[in-house]
């Protein structure tokens, strides 16, 4: 009921071809988590399958087939209320926009292309469960340029450049995303692509990549998915030897300090879900991460899930998954916000990890 109210107190304001929309949801979920070294979680958390987060979005048509947009989207904990990002007041998304004939052009904090794909990747849209999640994909950047095509015969291209404004430089930190997406019929493919610069100078002068290929096939009452990713975004912290990345997903750009930047992992990953019922989903999921450079910093991980719509707006869902790090592997399960609290390094290094799940989403 807050949207519609919202626009009918506005709307004195505001010609008929103006729309501002408020949005939002809430995600909670019961976490059991086990590891192999024997230490257990058993918490509320926040965001299994889609973060809570409040926004605002809006569209003013220019004629001619002009429209300008924005979008102002902040991310919160609703178990404990706190903001999920204390540097930022809209943590999500900032832009404003350009519709035009060719295409959309936007400028601001956005979401990347390789993040708005997450529900062409798996039965899990990319979130908890996901093996490729617990890597953790590139999600979005400040002070970045878009263009996002029509689709074209099936073809949607997206392109984007973060020019990387760091100490009053422009171009030294850069990030740079290109996306390809072809849609015919039943039938999905396509590849999401990050560049992340060093900075210059740096000590380790090697760009930081993330490329994802995937392949997604619809039955009739559900799809097939087959995704790849090959990275060397990734490096150790205090969470776990393969817990960190060296282009942060959410922002930070790459030091070039780090000689983890040498090391690619290639993820395969396959999943499926089938629909029983119109509001009952059913998603399975299988991948394994592999260190190319074989010194034991892979992964395989499995999981299940239930989905059930109970209403238009409110998804009850149950999951459980296995994921087991090779001897000096550390990732961390993660949702489409990190589990927290989660496990010590100590709890993840070469350890398996064990876990289920019951919870609710909400939109608004």
């Amino acid at each position: 009921m807050i949207a519609p109210v919202l626009c009918l107190c506005m709307g004195p304001a505001f010609s008929q071809s103006t729309s501002l929309t408020l949005y939002g949801n809430i995600d909670q979920y019961l976490n059991y988590m086990r590891s192999s070294s024997g230490a257990t979680l058993k918490t509320l958390n926040d965001g299994a399958l889609l973060r809570s987060r409040i926004g605002l979005r809006g569209e003013e048509a220019l004629g001619a087939g002009l429209a300008v947009k924005f979008q102002l989207e902040t991310g919160l904990s609703s178990d404990t209320g706190a903001s999920a990002d204390t540097r930022r007041f809209f943590d999500r998304q900032s832009w404003i926009g350009l519709l035009t004939p060719v295409g959309e052009f936007r400028a601001g904090r956005q979401n990347t292309a390789v993040f708005y794909r997450g529900d062409f990747i798996d039965s899990s849209s990319r979130n908890l469960g996901s093996v490729i999640n617990n890597v953790g994909a590139p999600s979005r950047y400040d002070n970045d340029l878009a263009w996002l095509s029509p689709r074209w015969g099936g073809w949607m291209i997206e392109a984007h450049v973060a020019p990387g404004e760091t100490s009053g430089s422009i171009g030294d930190q850069a990030v740079y995303q290109l996306a390809v997406d072809y849609l015919h019929g039943p039938y999905r493919v396509g590849y999401a692509g990050v560049r992340g610069k060093p900075a210059r100078g740096a000590p380790v002068d090697t760009t930081i990549r993330y490329d994802n290929l995937y392949a997604n096939y619809d039955h009739g009452h559900g799809r097939i998915f087959l995704a790849i990713v090959r990275t060397n975004n990734i490096t150790s912290n205090a969470n776990g030897n393969t817990a960190g990345s060296l282009l942060g997903g959410t922002g930070d750009l790459v030091a070039g300090n780090s000689l983890d930047a040498h090391r690619d992992y290639d993820i395969y990953q396959i999943s499926a879900d089938y629909r029983l019922h119109p509001q009952l989903r059913l998603g399975a999921l299988w991948g394994t991460i592999v260190d190319t450079s074989d010194s034991g910093h892979g992964a395989k991980g499995a999981s299940v899930g239930v989905y059930y719509d109970f209403t238009k707006r409110t998804l009850f869902y149950g999951l459980a998954q296995r994921f087991r790090n090779d001897e000096n592997a550390g990732f961390r399960p993660s949702g489409s916000a990190g589990v927290n609290p989660n496990f010590s390094g100590a709890d993840v290094n070469g350890q398996t990890i064990k876990g289920l799940q019951v919870g609710v989403v909400h939109r608004f």
